[in-house]
């Protein structure tokens, strides 16, 4: 596959990912507001704003290989 595609497959990829996992992150922390006390809320705030990069690593990977 070209990079020129593969870049702009990826792209797409990364968009639709990014758009699922807030809409998730969001419900889940909107969920737990009545729940957990405002250190807690932050934690998982501060964590989720971290952990959706790691997933991505592998795509990042396969769109910059070389031919």
């Amino acid at each position: 596959m070209e990079m020129r595609t593969r870049k702009a497959l990826g792209c797409f990829v990364l968009l639709a990912y990014m758009t699922v996992y807030a809409m998730l992150a969001a419900s889940l922390g909107v969920a737990l507001v009545p729940v957990f006390p405002a250190w807690a809320q932050l934690i998982f705030y501060a964590v989720a704003g971290i952990v959706w990069i790691f997933p991505l690593k592998p795509l990042f990977a396969w769109m910059n290989r070389g031919q």
